[in-house]
């Protein structure tokens, strides 16, 4: 009896914890909001419940006798919250994985299921931090929260899971030491904490034995380390280490040999700032495994000697400074990059490199010679490219006869010579680049149509093909319609002539033939390419009935139809209403004209309607310096500890001002002294008072009219993040620094302020409510503040303050003027004027920084304008700032920057009918164009400006002079000055066609990788008439 007694309450116990289980799934079901699949809502029916007390057929779970084992959700696009309160009852639960959803929540109470062996919860919306209940899971095999938005710390309690093997939190917002985590680890063997905020230095020697010994794969790139590699105790003996990963970072000193690593397969250390040689042993035959090394964009230098590593498989070192001849040997190498450095000499030493290089990279260098025409090997070879060097000679025809060959790009040379017909009987070719050299003679497709293998027009394999800026002769034959594949054909600036064939594809993306003598009807499949794929040049080329309009434009098709109306009304009632709209046009004009004179006479301005003043006020980062700065400096001066003029007595110049007010101008900064005494300032002067700190809505155009009223405290007493080591400051001493007001914009005031250690940085204060939240603002301005390039002002920390408005970034202050202020400088002159050089050298650095943001960072500008441009000197380079501030902007605040680039002349087209409109990569291909106009044309983007048909505004205006080919009368007349040149024109006209197709309608304009090319080809170009 009392057995049978034990068995009952046993069945009781059993069936009351599975009834827990099963409520405890019921409960979490209610989370869910969305289950595009129905797996999940439709199979999890309360009334499905197994005799054993386990949920029968309930999709992703797995439970024996009542208790639930494991919980199986990966990639349903379940949206909703995931409530670990309701789980952690659920006490036999080994495996949690619910990765590739859209859930939310926090996992504050993890640490109570101590049965979890596998954790799972990657590619989803958790937040939060690591809760220190994480000690508890000591059975923890597999930790993955990768892809989430976890930030903060890491807790102590990983030092307890000493049975974890697999550890994944990349791609979260993590911050602190690194060491901090790793040196908790024990017998892990796979660790990624990638594209974190993880600060501090790679010190491994604080690291355990244990996983010294264990650790296989370690991934810690996208951080914002620094310091030396193994610093302290030198290189670790890695037992097992297969892949080392610590590129993006901001790591310095020599790169160590590596030598004891006898299992190392991947090393990437790319993307830091790292010196010194090559280390030889890391490309020499050894005990080592490396089949892949990565050391590009560091600051590496010297030779780059053979390479006899039979294991090395893709070697990358390129955009570095290494120097001397190409290698002799790259052993058993299948990609080899050494594009963007400064190797010289022959290029026939590749003549030695084997049949196993599938893909060379030899870009932008300083290589001569001529191309090899005695190797029979590169059998393998798929990508070929030498772009923008210094190579001669003819193209040899064994070129053609590499079997694999997909990818050949030779632009930018000084190869001559016939093309080579075989190129274009390939079947395997998919994109050639000869553009830039002197290739003269006719384009060879004739031989296509006797080939007895091309049986069909889909074997040609050409995507692209680009023969432009060469000297090519004689028709463009038919055959050129066989490439049926064909997406890009650009044959501009050439000497080509005849009519343009039928019969080209439809899918044409990409087509320039400008720059030519094409003559005859123009095929109705070409109609859609806007003006400039066919002018300047190609004067007898027909157009049918119609003008060209660019596609996807909005221009009303046309059809013929009868009139109903008799010819002398129809005179009258045209004549009426061209007089009438004439008439009311003439009194807005003179309205218009009237207002603007009254205001410039009481501001003292004698610039254009529209025109954007120069320089700091419209740029957040941007840093001019003060050379006409008032002997009574008190009114523009001041301590981070003083009192600013209240938002109540601002002056009335910036109540009514443009957004771009200058303060480094005499005219401005007179007006603004006599306006500071009128008013009262007082002097000195703090940001960091009792008064208004953060600019009033007022002072910029398109806002509330309401001044915002701002208290600030009488010193700096929140969180100061810096990025780079090399600054050291304290919010204290940043609060006590000298400051002086350079520049207010729609972000804020940007202030100059000088340090006790006479590091002078910018300041920007943002504007009260313009900026995301913390968490948001602090991961998204530390990603931008990672960016570095030469022609960037990179930002160097931030301030988070206790109030709303107090939030600053931090850059260091650059004493140079922008280019807006070179351009519209008014008499008398106090800087020479632009050269078209300099105006050429410009632009291409611009164009050069966009594509490294695009390509490299996949994140736009955003911003640009001529004012955010500064012109370094002595050479006058360009130095790019309030680079990408719309990540740490509110939508409000988003909005309010594109209102104030459409209103300045730089807001493409496609936002007037966007709802929310934001910065892309193709609104800065837009922008850019408008800044190459004002290059161009001396004029400021948002004149206004006479034209034939009214005033219209800068790009219709150089548009509308481009389609009546007269481009010559946009030009700066201080360019023709000083050289009117035939040389002069053609680099003009160029230049003006690259800006004409960077305001095309936004499907058809370039990439700023192509724009860059072009520019680059028309400085090839100039230096080669000039050799002449």
């Amino acid at each position: 009896m009392q057995r049978f007694s034990s068995v009952i309450l046993l069945f009781l116990v059993v069936t009351a914890l599975a009834q827990s289980d099963f409520e405890a799934l019921l409960e979490l079901k209610k989370g869910i909001e969305k289950d595009p699949s129905g797996k999940v809502l439709d199979s999890w029916d309360s009334k499905s419940l197994a005799s054993d007390g386990c949920p029968r057929n309930w999709f992703g779970i797995t439970c024996n006798e009542g208790h639930v084992t494991a919980i199986t959700l990966n990639g349903l696009g379940l949206v909703g919250n995931f409530s670990f309160p309701v789980i952690v009852g659920l006490k036999l639960l080994r495996n949690l994985s619910i990765s590739s959803n859209q859930l939310t929540g926090t996992i504050s109470n993890i640490g109570s299921i101590r049965s979890l062996q596998f954790l799972d919860l990657s590619v989803n919306a958790f937040h939060g931090v690591i809760p220190s209940g994480i000690a508890n899971l000591k059975d923890l095999v597999l930790l993955n929260l990768s892809s989430n938005s976890f930030d903060g710390t890491f807790p102590s309690g990983f030092s307890n899971l000493k049975r974890l093997k697999y550890l994944d939190l990349r791609s979260n917002v993590f911050s602190g030491d690194i060491m901090k985590l790793l040196s908790q680890l024990q017998s892990v063997v796979h660790v990624d904490l990638s594209s974190n905020q993880l600060s501090g230095s790679l010190d491994l020697g604080l690291g355990t034995s244990r996983f010294i010994s264990s650790i296989q794969y370690l991934n810690i790139s996208q951080n914002l380390l620094v310091g030396e590699l193994f610093a302290h105790d030198g290189m670790p003996y890695f037992d097992s280490l297969e892949v080392l990963d610590a590129s993006n970072n901001q790591l310095v000193g020599t790169i160590p040999s590596f030598n004891f690593i006898v299992s190392l397969r991947i090393l990437r250390l790319g993307s830091n700032r790292l010196s010194g040689s090559l280390p030889e042993a890391l490309l020499q035959e050894s005990s080592m495994i490396l089949s892949e090394l990565d050391l590009s964009l560091n600051q590496l230098e010297g030779p780059v000697g053979s390479i006899t590593s039979i294991t090395l498989k893709k070697l990358n070192i390129s955009s570095n400074k290494l120097s001397g001849s190409l290698p002799y040997r790259i052993g058993h190498c299948a990609v080899i990059d050494l594009s963007n450095n400064l190797l010289s000499g022959d290029l026939s030493r590749i003549q030695g490199w084997g049949n196993y290089v599938e893909v060379i990279e030899l870009s932008s260098n300083s290589l001569t010679g001529t191309l090899p025409d005695k190797t029979s090997e590169f059998l393998r070879l798929t990508a070929f490219k030498v772009c923008n060097n210094s190579l001669q000679g003819v193209l040899p025809s064994i070129l053609a006869t590499y079997p694999e060959l997909k990818i050949v790009d030779l632009s930018i040379n000084r190869l001559n010579g016939s093309l080579l017909p075989s190129f274009f009987m390939s079947t395997k070719l998919t994109d050639l680049n000869l553009s830039g050299n002197n290739f003269t003679g006719s384009i060879p497709l004739q031989d296509i149509k006797n080939l007895p293998s091309v049986s069909s027009a889909g074997n040609l394999s050409l995507l692209t093909l680009d023969l432009s800026h060469n000297s090519l002769t004689g028709n463009l034959p038919p055959e050129i319609a066989k490439f049926r594949n064909l997406e890009i054909l650009n044959l501009s600036d050439n000497k080509l002539e005849g009519s343009i064939p039928d019969g080209l594809p439809n899918e044409l993306k990409g087509f320039n033939v400008s720059l030519n003598n094409f003559s005859g009807a123009l095929p109705n499949n070409l109609r859609g390419f806007p003006d400039s794929s066919f002018h300047p040049g190609n004067s007898l080329l027909k157009f049918g009935s119609f003008p060209l309009s660019p596609k996807g434009s909005s221009d009303l098709n046309l059809k013929p139809h009868r009139s109903q109306i008799k010819p002398v009304t129809r005179i009258i009632l045209i004549v009426g209403l061209v007089g009438g709209a004439a008439i009311i046009a003439l009194v807005c004009v003179m309205i218009y004209y009237r207002n603007n004179w009254q205001e410039t006479r009481s501001e003292g301005l004698k610039r254009n309607v529209g025109k954007e003043t120069v320089c700091q006020g419209e740029y957040s980062l941007s840093h001019t310096s003060v050379p006409y700065r008032s002997k009574d400096t008190s009114s523009s001066s001041f301590s981070f500890r003083q009192e600013l003029l209240s938002s109540s007595k601002k002056s009335s110049a910036f109540d009514q001002g443009n957004s771009s007010f200058i303060l480094n101008d005499p005219k401005y900064l007179g007006h603004l002294e006599s306006t500071s005494r009128d008013e009262g300032l007082a002097s000195p002067m703090s940001i960091l008072s009792s008064s208004n700190a953060s600019p009033s809505k007022a002072e910029f155009p398109f806002e509330s009219s309401s001044a915002l009223k701002v208290r600030s405290p009488d010193k700096l007493a929140g969180d100061l993040h810096l990025f780079d080591g090399s600054l050291a400051l304290t919010a204290d001493e940043l609060s006590r620094a000298p400051a002086e007001v350079i520049g207010r914009s729609c972000h804020g005031t940007l202030y100059k302020a000088t340090l006790d250690s006479g590091n002078v940085l910018a300041i920007k204060w943002l504007k009260e409510g313009i900026a995301k939240g913390k968490k948001e603002f602090a991961r998204e301005v530390k990603k931008l503040g990672y960016i570095k390039h030469p022609n960037l002002v990179s930002l160097q920390g931030y301030y988070w303050g206790p109030k709303e408005h107090e939030k600053l970034i931090i850059s260091n202050y650059v004493n140079a003027r922008c280019l807006a202020f070179y351009l519209q400088e008014t008499e008398p002159r106090k800087l020479p004027p632009l050269s078209l050089d300099e105006r050429l050298r410009v632009a291409i650095d611009v164009a050069r920084c966009l594509s490294y943001l695009h390509n490299e960072r996949a994140i736009p500008h955003g911003n640009l304008k001529s004012t955010n441009i500064l012109l370094e000197t002595p050479n006058l380079t360009a130095r790019l700032t309030d680079y990408s501030l719309h990540r740490i902007l509110t939508s409000a605040g988003t909005a309010e920057q594109v209102l104030n680039a459409g209103a300045l002349g730089y807001r493409p087209p496609e936002f007037a009918s966007s709802s929310k409109p934001c910065p892309s990569l193709k609104s800065d291909v837009y922008a850019f164009g408008v800044i190459l106009m004002e290059l161009l044309t001396g004029k400021s983007s948002g004149e206004i400006v006479s034209g034939s048909t009214g005033m219209v505004d800068l790009t219709d205006w150089v548009r509308l002079l481009a389609s009546e080919n007269r481009g010559n009368d946009c030009f700066d007349p201080m360019i023709l000055e000083r050289d009117n040149m035939e040389q002069t024109h053609r680099t003009l006209d160029a230049m003006l066609q690259v800006a004409l197709r960077c305001i095309l309608p936004a499907q058809e304009r370039p990439d700023m990788k192509s724009v860059y090319e072009d520019l680059s080809v028309i400085v090839v170009q100039k230096s080669k008439q000039k050799g002449f």
